[in-house]
């Protein structure tokens, strides 16, 4: 998956699966274990598990996109060890419970972000340098597209979004040129909508379109990214195995952050006064991180621009 880079950049860049070898090694620590795939894009990572896994081990890939879940169907269709399932990865532990795997799960693995695939249809409404209808939607079975909500919400809220989710400091003054626009006539292709927000965007940077930060919170916002992933974390130690791992990797400090700092309280545990000698157990420690966050190798950054933003981090839970 990909963030925090411009999408004529990732037009230019090949569609490689970020940090494939350091996710997998991360999380695959059992041949005959039970892997969650939670964002399954067009299968790399899920290929790269299967690749370790014995005949007794498998993959249940998830993903919202339709289309990514019928590329799977016809990529693997001789693959009796996987499972694809259309559906966000926010609903992990249901998932779990009706494959009978309730605490049974080796490793979750996540690839944040909009897959290459995504930006790269115009149909799908991604990207502001290809013109189409201005949809967002990964599922695209349900929910408002982007189109449908820019139409309705309030000026009040458009700002919210684009500030909380794209950390754009010219939101409010993005948000009034969307509905100064809208009453004029509706805003439905994503270049009419780029350039809206490039004319109320009084500070253009070098290099980097001035859409970029309002495109990505109002996609952050139209498929939930962040409160599924907030929804993801409350359900996975209880989905995983004693010594099972989850592994993310996040493309926007906004995901990193919600990440880092879930790893961090769940290795504080209780808390209680200082210098009190007890041990993690008894102090409610299910989950500890493994090893310092990961970021791709240069020859990796060179080859693929889409995983120079790329933050992977790591924590398998004790108890």
């Amino acid at each position: 998956m990909v963030e925090g880079f411009s999408a004529e950049e990732a037009s230019a860049a090949e569609h490689s699966t970020v940090l494939l070898k350091e996710a997998v090694d991360g999380v695959a620590i059992d041949a005959d274990g039970l892997y969650i795939d939670g964002t399954f894009g067009r299968g790399g990572h899920t290929a790269e598990l299967l690749s370790r896994l014995s005949e007794k081990g498998s993959v249940i890939a998830i993903d919202k996109d339709l289309d990514a879940i019928a590329a799977g169907q016809s990529r693997f269709a001789e693959e009796d060890r996987l499972t694809l399932v259309h559906a966000s990865f926010a609903e992990l532990a249901e998932i779990v419970k009706q494959a009978g795997k309730h605490g049974e799960v080796a490793g979750v693995l996540l690839d944040l972000g909009v897959s290459s695939p995504q930006l790269d249809v115009a149909e799908r409404g991604f990207s502001f340098l290809r013109d189409g209808p201005l949809d967002m939607r990964m599922d695209t079975s349900k929910g408002l597209s982007a189109a449908e909500w820019l139409a309705s919400a309030d000026e009040q809220d458009i700002s919210k979004v684009i500030k909380e989710y794209g950390e754009e400091r010219f939101a409010r003054r993005m948000a009034a040129a969307i509905v100064r626009e809208r009453a004029e006539k509706p805003i439905e292709r994503t270049v009419q909508l780029a350039k809206i927000l490039a004319d109320a965007h009084p500070a253009w940077e070098r290099g980097k379109h001035p859409a970029t930060k309002a495109f990505q919170a109002i996609r952050i916002f139209i498929n939930r990214e962040l409160a599924d992933l907030e929804d993801l974390l409350q359900q996975v130690i209880d989905s995983l195995t004693v010594g099972g791992r989850l592994v993310v990797i996040s493309f926007h400090s906004l995901e990193d952050r919600r990440v880092k700092r879930f790893i961090r309280d769940q290795e504080r545990g209780i808390k209680l006064p200082k210098n009190i000698p007890i041990p993690d157990v008894d102090r409610g420690v299910r989950l500890v991180k493994v090893g310092k966050a990961i970021k791709p190798a240069a020859i990796e950054v060179e080859n693929n621009v889409r995983s120079r933003s790329a933050v992977m981090r790591i924590a398998e839970r004790v108890a």
